[in-house]
């Protein structure tokens, strides 16, 4: 049975409430968006302390070393890349674990698919830096920037030279929404995921969405790794599903209680994709491929 909250008024069912505030009865209970965050309140207050600074997490490393067993097991993969699990052994994070990514064979291979990648990871930052700025949750949402690195001639052969993505390493992963539209939204922290994409697209004016939102929980908020950008451009590769992926993800996307119901939502939401929870890539178009923007931190 539905409950309205005590704080923002709106009507949930049981799943939006802790199991603490749920016993608490009517009138009384408060929803796990405005225990943890504003949630549906809307409030125009910000909090200008947080930048993009503070929503990247960089390398801050200068070398890292891989076993050869660790590159021979990877120890996690997605839909076109393997990872494997190392340690820096310069810079600040030394003694750090770090992880690389590298495409499967068959995949995508050419370098300028790095640099979408990070292009959308920076893109990421953009938008979830705004998301942090509003208040949204009293936690931070941050993001692994990636850097394109090469094993060099002191390793095994066969990776002298190959050119992987690195970033640092994030445990207690799990995978939140992909970008056709799936979510696990079971418990408060899928849905600020879910909520997070809903407020990139408002926030973008409609030519934006965030998702496939994957990583890490910690004690001060969520780390995320591999974020899709879909673009009404198509800017951002072929995990950018443009339009057609947007209204995928709201035919689909149910608000919950840290979406705001000011945000915007498109006209189209038709599901054009079949939802899967792994990531999904369509060739991007020649006619309509344009260069990912870059950002400066």
């Amino acid at each position: 049975m539905p409950r309205y909250c005590a704080s923002c008024g709106r009507n949930f069912d049981k799943s939006a409430y802790s199991k603490t505030q749920w016993s608490k009865g009517d009138g009384v209970s408060r929803c796990s968006g405005c225990v943890h965050g504003r949630g549906g309140s809307n409030s125009s207050s910000t909090n200008a302390t947080i930048d993009a600074s503070q929503t990247a997490r960089l390398n801050n490393a200068s070398r890292a070393s891989f076993e050869n067993q660790a590159l021979d097991n990877p120890f996690a993969s997605g839909s076109f890349r393997w990872v494997a699990k190392g340690v820096y052994t310069e810079g600040n994070r030394a003694g750090e674990a770090c992880v690389c990514k590298w495409f499967k064979t068959g995949g995508v291979m050419e370098s300028h698919f790095y640099d979408t990648d990070i292009a959308a990871s920076k893109e990421a930052i953009f938008l979830i830096t705004k998301f942090n700025s509003k208040g949204c949750i009293n936690k931070i949402v941050k993001v692994n920037l990636p850097e394109v690195w090469s094993f060099n001639q002191c390793t095994r052969q066969d990776f002298a030279g190959r050119k992987v993505l690195q970033e640092p390493f994030i445990t207690n992963y799990q995978k939140f929404n992909s970008n056709t539209g799936w979510a696990d939204d079971s418990l408060p922290w899928p849905r600020v995921m879910q909520a997070l994409s809903h407020f990139t697209y408002h926030i973008s004016n409609g030519q934006k969405l965030l998702c496939d939102l994957q990583g890490g929980v910690y004690t001060d908020g969520v780390v995320l790794t591999d974020p899709v950008v879909m673009s009404t451009t198509r800017e951002y590769g072929p995990t950018d599903l443009g339009s057609n992926g947007i209204s995928s993800f709201f035919a689909h996307h149910v608000c919950n209680e840290f979406c705001q119901s000011a945000w915007r939502r498109p006209r189209d939401q038709s599901a054009y994709f079949h939802r899967s929870a792994g990531t999904t890539m369509e060739q991007v178009p020649t006619r309509n491929s344009r260069a990912p923007m870059s950002r400066q931190f």
